[in-house]
């Protein structure tokens, strides 16, 4: 039995979890602020989508974990190793991202004016994936 893709899977897999859960959390803001205003539904939308962006970097990042591993320069343990934990990472920003989103939908509902603003938070907690994913492409 061949385990060396089970970190690549890992990370996509976990990723992926985050990303659903944040999308979730912030959407279903989303959604009560859609039933509260009349207007400017989509910016809700948009910013309920921002916990995806994890997925896609576990993504990118097991395609270029399962090459490394094919070629010989990543072991298939330092593959799961770096499964977990990046993954652990980009679920724990999505989910955290979701909520920050929330909040922010939430109080744009209200204060249509603070909906930019309210973008700086979610850009922070991004921030955290995009470190975990460029740091993981360099120990590639």
């Amino acid at each position: 039995m061949d385990f060396n893709m089970v970190g690549p899977v890992m990370v996509l897999g976990i990723s992926s979890i985050g990303s659903c859960i944040g999308c979730y959390i912030a959407g279903a803001a989303s959604h009560a602020a859609m039933s509260r205003v009349e207007e400017g539904h989509g910016k809700f939308i948009g910013m309920s989508a921002a916990p995806a962006s994890q997925s896609i970097y576990g993504f990118i990042l097991m395609l270029l974990m399962s090459k490394a591993i094919t070629a010989g320069t990543l072991s298939p343990l330092s593959g799961v190793a770096m499964g977990i934990f990046a993954g652990a990472a980009f679920l724990a920003s999505a989910v955290f991202q979701g909520k920050v989103c929330a909040t922010g939908i939430q109080a744009s509902a209200k204060q249509p004016s603070i909906f930019g603003k309210c973008f700086a938070a979610v850009g922070i907690i991004e921030s955290f994936a995009l470190f975990t994913f460029v740091f993981s492409i360099l120990l590639l």
